[in-house]
């Protein structure tokens, strides 16, 4: 079981092994520069396989297994999340007593997906949040009860069919099949949210390189998506300009010695910067730094709470903001996030699942490591086994629809 996550500043997979009791034990990871995109979207295919290659050749070795497939990470401001209704009357299992039944949650599932969508664009993912029984709403799984109107509130996530195709295709030319496209936002929250936030309401922020995904749980489902263009690399890219130093020395003092928040920098309150060219060393104050990341990080949480600030959620965020993601790390982000969303804030790292712990456990592999558990998952939902043969029974209704999703969408 693998998960590729190909970000705009690298390219990460996370190979994970099936336990007995269905879970999963990290194996191997493997990561590697990304240059072929740009904001999340691939710009140029044959340095993004190459990235793909060597990552995953990286991972191989680490767990001593051979890919073939993989759960594959799809995000960029091309992706766009609505909210949704469906209804259809109750035909049933039996048309007395007006039980619901399988072809019931289907069909008013299919009635939801009927929105208008461009011609350029498609459905990545279909998330139900409740049902509604004959006016009784909030009902999680609707099966087996009784009543004449069925409605399902769902949220659906599309995206560009160019942009998805673009990175099926480097995939596929690197030598591997797509298992399918999840979003990274989705994944990332699978890896680094607790049940109970998610039902208390939170709001995950993947500070990314070229963006910052956004999804919003509300009462224990997702609630809204959104994608601002701007992330890690533009704080490295303020840092090279600004300071008039190489792209390389920029990113490695934004990783050793970035901060964001007065009184969090630990280490020398001068950074020296090798010279280039038999030019002398440069010596930066630790503050003049500070004042360089700060206002770039504020931008991005200023343009997230924007977005915020036009939901109408049915209740406030109890669970408050989990940032995740390379950027995350930044020392001083949450003091920042805090402060400006009024909300408690922390940074999330993938919740411990077995295996090479001390090496997956950190924000920059949450989407590879939440990707191997979002499709442990479906597959476990769908009734797939491990060599690809479905069972012929046993299988829920969510097994049933993640078979159809995954039939209609990839």
């Amino acid at each position: 079981m693998a998960g590729l996550d190909i970000g705009t500043a690298e390219v990460c997979v996370v190979i994970g092994e099936r336990t007995e009791n269905g879970g999963i034990e990290i194996t191997g990871i493997g990561t590697s520069p990304s240059t072929g995109l740009r904001k999340g979207v691939v710009v140029n295919i044959e340095a993004t396989l190459r990235s793909v290659e060597s990552a995953i050749e990286a991972a191989e070795m680490m767990s001593g297994r051979e890919l073939h497939s993989a759960w594959t990470g799809i995000g960029g401001s091309h992706i766009e999340g609505i909210n949704s209704r469906g209804v259809v009357a109750v035909t049933g299992k039996n048309r007395e007593t007006r039980e619901i039944g399988d072809d019931d949650v289907l069909r008013v599932l299919e009635a939801a997906r009927a929105v208008a969508i461009p011609m350029d664009r498609q459905v990545l993912e279909l998330i139900p949040q409740s049902y509604i029984v004959d006016d009784q709403k909030g009902i999680r799984d609707p099966l087996d009860m009784i009543g004449v109107r069925l409605e399902a509130e769902v949220h659906i996530i599309t995206c560009s069919v160019t942009s998805a195709q673009n990175l099926v295709k480097c995939v596929n030319r690197a030598g591997f099949r797509v298992n399918g496209l999840v979003l990274q936002s989705l994944a990332a929250g699978r890896a680094v949210l607790t049940e109970e936030e998610k039902e208390l309401g939170t709001a995950l922020i993947d500070l990314g390189g070229g963006t910052t995904d956004v999804l919003i749980y509300s009462e224990g489902t997702p609630y809204s998506t959104t994608t601002i263009p701007a992330g890690g690399t533009q704080v490295t890219s303020d840092i090279s300009i600004i300071k008039n130093i190489s792209y390389d020395a920029a990113e490695k003092i934004k990783l050793t010695a970035g901060n964001c928040w007065e009184g969090t920098g630990i280490g020398e309150d001068e950074i020296i910067v090798p010279g280039v060219g038999g030019r002398a060393p440069l010596v930066i104050p630790r503050y003049e730094i500070e004042e360089i990341i700060r206002p770039r990080l504020e931008e991005i949480f200023f343009m997230v709470k924007e977005k915020f600030d036009k939901l109408t959620l049915s209740r406030p965020l109890g669970g408050g903001v989990v940032l995740t993601g390379g950027a995350s790390q930044l020392s001083g982000a949450t003091e920042l996030a805090s402060e400006i969303f009024n909300l408690p804030a922390r940074v999330g790292s993938p919740l411990s699942v077995g295996g090479l712990v001390e090496e997956y456990r950190s924000p920059a592999y949450a989407t590879a490591v939440g990707l191997v558990l979002e499709g442990n998952d479906r597959e476990l939902r769908s009734g797939i086994e491990r060599g690809g043969n479905k069972k012929s029974d046993g299988v829920s209704i969510f097994g049933r629809i993640s078979e159809w999703l995954r039939r209609e969408f990839f």
